[in-house]
């Protein structure tokens, strides 16, 4: 459950039921402001589309010529999970850009500027006219993905929400997408795929594309945000609890597994540890209901809304390969500082 399942996208139809239209209001929160407010949790499995910000090297491969294979990328020193920023004078936002750059090069050594591990890299390059006739580097390249989450909360007065408690990373790479932008899109569950023992299950189902609910301006490591046009739900807010009210005991948490139909199942949280990010506590699914479903906790339950005395506490992120009924979650409070210590949510200021 570290990264987000990417099946692919088909058009389907939700059941609709409560849609709040929300619209932004009041000035931008602040970290005090908002451990005090209440929040509606959501639960409901949702589909993400994300467009990266540059596009993403997922393998080298080698160039087949007229004088053999040769790989010009791995040559120059370009690795797997670089993300292309700049080719040349020229600014690379899809694999389009990338292809049309390279295409016009006439076999010219190219300046490449790629970011990797937070730093900015600079690369000479020399693509190679391989037997089919075009110019190539020798990278598979990806510069965007679609899949299933859950969202995890919506805030009422400023529309911002969360969802997932952890990154959108790439399923090869495993590195975090960079998001240039991406839409919150409409998800039906069509099937659950059991959890056993090291070979965690799965929530399958079908995204709508075509039904837009709200634009994405984040994808951090303690989750995904953005700011609703429209959310499917039938929750009312909540408290927000502090993480200092994270306590080891009884909780529960709230999983879509069956059409749109968003339902409560028992856990207990097992251990809290405050400074571990998006592992801030141990969980264990003791609710009977949920086992017989899913074994556990499955992949696509990343963001499952944890409540414990009548307070929003956190969100599920992971689950332990060897024993799914077990896993992780992060603390709400730490979701609200990605949400709005990020510069987009100054759009819902």
């Amino acid at each position: 459950m570290g990264h987000i399942r990417c099946p692919a996208a088909k058009r389907a139809v939700a059941t609709i039921a409560i849609i709040f239209c929300l619209t932004s209001a009041g000035a931008k929160a602040t970290k005090d402001d908002y451990m005090s407010t209440e929040l509606i949790p959501s639960g409901m499995t949702v589909g993400l589309s994300v467009k990266s910000d540059g596009v993403m090297i997922v393998s080298l491969s080698e160039v087949e010529t007229k004088s053999g294979k040769v790989n010009p990328a791995a040559e120059a020193g370009l690795l797997s999970g670089d993300i292309i920023k700049n080719v040349g004078s020229d600014d690379i936002n899809c694999i389009e850009d990338f292809k049309k750059v390279i295409k016009n090069c006439d076999g010219e050594k190219v300046s490449v500027r790629v970011e990797r591990d937070g730093k900015t890299l600079q690369f000479a390059v020399k693509p190679q006219l391989s037997i089919a006739g075009s110019y190539e580097m020798g990278v598979w390249l990806r510069d965007g993905i679609a899949g299933m989450g859950t969202m995890t909360f919506i805030d009422p007065k400023t529309g911002v929400f969360g969802l997932l408690g952890h990154a959108v990373s790439d399923v090869d790479t495993k590195i975090h997408m960079p998001l240039r932008s991406g839409d919150l899109i409409e998800a039906k569950v069509t099937s659950i795929v059991k959890g056993r023992s090291g070979a965690p299950g799965q929530i399958q189902g079908n995204l709508n594309p075509e039904h837009v609910m709200g634009k994405l301006y984040a994808n951090t490591d303690f989750g995904v945000f953005g700011i609703a046009e429209r959310v499917i739900t039938k929750n009312r807010p909540i408290p927000v609890a502090s993480d200092k009210e994270l306590r080891v005991g009884e909780a529960v948490i709230l999983s879509n597994l069956s059409d749109s139909s968003v339902e409560e199942y028992k856990i207990q949280i097992s251990r809290v540890f405050p400074n571990n990010g998006e592992r801030s506590m141990l969980i264990t699914v003791t609710d009977d209901r949920l086992l017989a479903k899913t074994g556990g906790i499955v992949q696509g339950m990343s963001g499952s809304p944890i409540i414990q005395n009548g307070k929003l506490v956190g969100a599920v992120t992971h689950v332990l390969v060897n024993d799914p009924t077990k896993g992780y979650g992060i603390t709400i409070g730490k979701m609200l500082e990605r949400a709005y210590m990020t510069e987009g949510s100054k759009m819902a200021a």
